[in-house]
Parts: C-alpha cells; structure tokens; sequence
C-alpha cells in the first residue's frame, strides 16, 4: 500500500509548504497554496518499468571524455518554425509551445506532425477526440499515414502506446490535461504538471525522441503551472498576435539550442497558417494616399530585418488631461520620447492626446525603431506627410541626439531590396558602413531637430 500524505502548492511558482500560509514567500502572490494528496507507488513507474535503458547508475567523468557526435536536427517543412527553433528540432529535446485560447497552437503542430513524411510522429490529445483532430486535418487538407492519433491522460497508457509505435516524434495537446497515477491529485494541479513533464522530460532523454507540449497561460500570459516547467524543458515558444488579425507571430523565450530572439510570423487562414516569407511586404501599407503621422521603421528582430508601419495620432486634449496610448510599443519608452521632444527640441506636446500603433498588430521591442516614432509624431502634429519612399533606424537619447543601431547594413539591405530610396540614420555610425555598396541614398543625422529639418524644410 502506498503511503500518502496532504501537502501546499502554491499554484504560481510551484513552492512547498507544509501548511497552509496566505501570502507565498517565494513569489508574494496571496491566497495561491492549495491542498495536494501525495502519493509514491513503486509499481506505477510505467515508463521505467517498461522501456527505460537505464539499468545502472551513471558515474562522473572528465568533461573530455565525453563522447561528441553532431546530432542530424529533424527538419521541418515549414521554414519559419526552422528559423525559430535554430535550424530544426534535436533529437531528444523537450519543446515548450505557450499561446492564448484559439491563437491556433492546437492547428500549428497538427500541421507539423501532418508535414512531417520521413518518421512515424505520435499525436497525444487531452482536449479533443480523435474525430475533431480528423476534421481538422480535412480542413487542412493534408494527410501522413506516419501520424498517429491518441486521446489519452493517462500517462501510462501514453508510454505503452510509445513503446509499441516507436515514434520519431511526440506531440501532447496539453500537459495541463495529463495525469500520472503516482499522485492523486487533479489534472492541471501543480504537482500533476511537475510529475508528467518529468516523465517525459526522461523519455525524450533516454530515448532521443523530441517532446513538443503545448502550454495553456494565465490571464496574465504566463504559463499556466509552476515556473520550474520552463527551467526544465530546453526550448519555450510563444505563439502571439490579435485574434482579429490574421497575422500571428512565434516568438523564441528561451532555446538552448540556438538563438532566443528569433521569430516567425504566419498568417492564420481557413486551410491552416501560413508562413509569410516576406513580413515586411505585409506589414507596410504602400497605398497612393499619403496621410500625415506614418512612418516606415527598419527594425530587426533577432537577425532578421523587417520593415514594419508606425503610425501617431497628435490631437488636442478635449477632455482636460491628456491621454497616452500604445499599442505594439512600450509606453513608458513613448512618455520618454515626447519628454525629450517637449525640453530638446521646444515641440508643446504636454497638453495633446498622444496615441501610437504599430501595424499589423505586432509588438516591437527594438530601440532602433525612436526615429521613426519621433518621424510619425512630428508628422502628426505638423500635419505634414512623410515622403513615402523613406524609412528610419535610429535609437533617441535624452539628450536628443540619434544613436547609432545594431545590424544597421542588414537595415539598409531590407529597404533597398523593398524600392525604398532613402533612409535615415544615426551619424555616428558613418564610419561603420560602406554607402558605396548600396543604390538606396542614406541620410546621417546627429540631432532631432536636424531630422526634423530635413523633413519638414
């Protein structure tokens, strides 16, 4: 008979008490401990018992006597979750997918265990039969006779299946719905999430068979369960956007296998996403009307370059106090640029309704994309359109001057290579490029208000 015993989780970060507390030392979230039974059981280790290699304890060794052998990562068909997962999945890695309800999680993995013709791929779901994933793939209008369908929580069914298939991938749909026979808790709870991501996290190891989970997140957008879920696997994606957009954007959090600030940006249709080859053909509106307060930025997000539309709306303030509003943009970093624009540059902005949007509906962290922020502003409030044919790479100091970006040569590449004619940089960083090589013509400023004189002279 197992022994069993009542412990707190908190539900937050996952920390232990013995008893119940209201406040958690750990991350200071109140009334978050709930009452777990625990229990261990010798003969529920399913996966130990019945396909583990393990037979005896592992000893230390010297770091150079480690064997190296350059694993062959599996590629994917779809060229934008290769970018963000550093150039494919390696084998034996346990991959991480988190995203808001209806973003289309669920429908980018079907597509990937669907795309994947060269390895049996094994397709676990928690939360729809086997019909509804059969109707999703109509949808698609894709089929492999390599993917396999599982509606199953229990984890040790799921292991038996995965003894006898031998997949070369496994998908779980989610781990908030599996439930381990060890622990008499409920499905989602804390430990229940701890134990079956620990399971998998040691049959993805031993066997070398690549684990992708998907997450469910809070209403504050973090992952659902304990924050040690995100220390254990070896990748975390992010999968955002706007539920009335069609784009939506997979972000990289954390990769242990190659770059953390990678993304890829799909494009949600009928028939399933859609990887958008080109972003910054979709994220600038090249229409005839010229209207004041757009400006085109030339950003980068991790090493990829993007052209992306920033647009400002500078209004009186009707009703008494002046609004801020930012959408896709920091709006503390917005508060600073029009503090600088008010003391550096003499512009009276503090009695006027601000509000910033980047298009597309995507959030940009980049310093870089200050200039054509300060451009749209200025725009709006002279009402005075920006020459179409021009975007902007610079970061603004406190000062007012413009301070040189990182990757600017890959900036300038991606306007001319979009027929852009001009754009706008930071003098500081003239010495650093080679104008000769590009026919785009770059303008080099120093100072907000020498931009501002070359656009509105």
């Amino acid at each position: 008979m197992a022994k069993t015993h009542t412990t707190y989780f908190c539900q937050s970060c996952g920390s232990q008490s013995a008893k119940w507390i209201g406040k958690c030392p750990n991350c200071n979230e109140w009334n978050t401990y709930v009452e777990e039974v625990v229990g261990k059981s010798a003969d529920e280790k399913a996966w130990r018992e019945n396909g583990s290699k393990r037979t005896t304890a592992t000893k230390a060794r010297p770091l150079s006597e480690v064997s190296f052998a350059e694993q062959p990562r599996i590629l994917l068909a779809d060229p934008e979750l290769n970018r963000v997962l550093g150039g494919g999945i390696v084998p034996g890695s346990v991959v991480l997918l988190g995203g808001e309800p209806g973003i289309g999680k669920s429908t980018l993995l079907l597509q990937m265990a669907l795309s994947l013709q060269n390895a049996k791929v094994l397709y676990v779901s928690g939360e729809e039969s086997e019909m509804q994933i059969r109707m999703r793939a109509e949808r698609m209008q894709s089929q492999n006779l390599n993917c396999f369908v599982l509606a199953e929580t229990d984890l040790s069914n799921i292991f038996s299946q995965a003894k006898s298939l031998q997949p070369g991938l496994v998908i779980v749909d989610s781990i908030q719905t599996l439930t381990s026979k060890q622990l008499d808790a409920s499905a989602g709870s804390v430990s229940q999430i701890r134990e079956c991501t620990g399971e998998l996290l040691r049959y993805a190891k031993e066997t070398q068979t690549p684990v992708v989970l998907i997450g469910h997140i809070t209403k504050d957008g973090q992952l659902a369960g304990p924050k040690v879920l995100e220390h254990m696997v070896d990748t975390v994606l992010q999968f955002e956007g706007d539920r009335h957009h069609a784009y939506r954007i997979l972000r990289a959090m954390k990769n242990r296998f190659g770059s953390a600030s990678e993304i890829g940006i799909y494009e949600m249709k009928a028939s399933g996403m859609h990887p958008v080859a080109n972003p910054s053909e979709v994220l600038m509106n090249r229409g005839e009307d010229q209207l004041s307060g757009t400006a085109i930025a030339a950003t980068v997000e991790g090493i990829r370059p993007l052209l992306i539309e920033v647009q400002a709306l500078v209004s009186t303030a009707v009703y008494g106090t002046p609004q801020r509003s930012s959408t896709g943009f920091d709006l503390r970093r917005l508060n600073m640029l029009l503090a600088v624009l008010e003391k550096r540059c003499g512009f009276r902005l503090g009695m006027q309704d601000v509000f910033l949007n980047i298009a597309g509906g995507i959030r940009v962290d980049d310093p870089g994309i200050d200039l054509a922020v300060i451009a749209a502003l200025l725009s709006s409030h002279e009402d005075i359109p920006l020459p179409a044919n021009q975007c902007y790479a610079g970061e603004v100091g406190l000062t007012g001057e413009i301070r040189p970006v990182a990757r600017l040569e890959q900036r300038i590449a991606e306007a001319e290579k979009l027929g852009l004619e001009k754009i706008m940089v930071s003098s500081y960083g003239r010495k650093s490029i080679d104008t000769s090589r590009f026919r785009i013509e770059v303008q080099f400023v120093s100072k907000v208000d020498q931009a501002f004189s070359l656009l509105f002279a």
